[in-house]
């Protein structure tokens, strides 16, 4: 095995650890009653907004095509899945499987003509197919229309919930460390360049989204079979909630899958404590997304991802300081 596959296994090894570890102090936490099924909701609902933030900084950060219609997406999902699981009795993972690759479908269809846009004319016609799926959905009385769909049965949990966004980490992770991965960053810093050096942009800028979208899909089956209720509303499945996943990607930082997952939870629940001003809730953000555009323009995180080698380093460091210290005081 090359030096760089034992490294991508030893730290896949590392963190399956580190997340069955947390997996682990939450049921402890829960099963001692300090955690309450509230608690669990929130941390729930923080895992789903994870897989949501990291699939579409797939396509902003690492590809740079700037969309406006994640939310789309995971409409798709949402919807696909409850009317699979309450008309046709479909198993709900496999209703989950066929809600992310219809969205990736979808996202194809749609990016094949998009993508062909850059900068704000890519954003515009992402944000037009967004709001034609919401429309659409608004239109169809079998799943609800307007009133939105009722009845779901409640098959997520947040065991099932966390293990997905696992997953959907270390796939998005991978397909960045992979040569697929290195052609989409090379597209979003020079395109031109990219396609001189014979990379097909258009598949790879396509392949992203497509990964992108069917994350996205299955998020919104976690998210519709966890509330038991999905509805067209802007601010569940329109253009207010692709605007809230693109705020915790720019927070956290553009290309960094770290940044993302700390955004999506303290994003998460800044709402749960700031519930006295829920209707400044978008002012509230637009006031942190202006800050961090003067301060730190490049996200909390920055370029700084947390790796093993980061984690290792950090150590090193800290037994170089202590060694100096105690050199000092012999």
């Amino acid at each position: 095995m090359s030096n760089a596959g034992a490294s991508k296994a030893k730290r896949n090894a590392v963190m399956a650890l580190a997340a069955l570890c947390i997996y682990g102090a939450v049921q402890l936490l829960a099963l001692s009653g300090t955690l309450l099924s509230y608690h669990l909701q929130v941390l729930s609902l923080a895992c789903i907004n994870i897989m949501l933030v990291v699939s579409l900084n797939l396509i902003t950060g690492f590809t740079g095509q700037f969309s406006l219609g994640h939310a789309g997406f995971m409409a798709i999902g949402a919807y696909l899945s409850a009317a699979l699981t309450v008309f046709y009795q479909l198993p709900f993972l496999a209703a989950l499987v066929l809600s992310g690759v219809a969205a990736a479908l979808v996202g194809i269809i749609i990016g094949l003509p998009a993508l062909r846009l850059k900068g704000d004319y890519l954003a515009i016609a992402t944000l037009g197919f967004g709001e034609i799926i919401r429309v659409v959905i608004l239109n169809i009385p079998a799943v609800g229309g307007p009133r939105g769909f009722t009845g779901i049965p409640r098959y997520t949990s947040f065991g099932l919930t966390y293990l997905i966004m696992i997953i959907t980490i270390v796939v998005i992770r991978n397909f960045i460390d992979s040569s697929h991965g290195r052609a989409c960053v090379s597209i979003r810093e020079d395109e031109t360049a990219a396609a001189s050096l014979g990379i097909n942009t258009t598949y790879y800028k396509v392949t992203a989204f497509a990964i992108g979208a069917g994350f996205a899909g299955v998020a919104g089956g976690l998210f519709s079979h966890y509330l038991q209720y999905i509805s067209p509303a802007p601010g569940q499945i329109g253009f207010l909630r692709s605007i809230d996943i693109l705020i915790m990607v720019v927070l956290g930082g553009l290309g960094n899958i770290t940044g993302s997952v700390f955004s999506a939870i303290v994003l998460t629940l800044l709402p749960e404590f700031l519930r006295g001003f829920a209707e400044y809730r978008m002012v509230i953000y637009s006031v942190l997304l202006i800050l961090m555009m003067l301060f730190r323009p490049e996200g909390i995180m920055g370029k700084n991802e947390l790796s093993l080698e980061a984690l290792e380093s950090l150590v090193g460091r800290m037994k170089n300081r202590k060694g100096m210290r105690s050199d000092g005081t012999s």
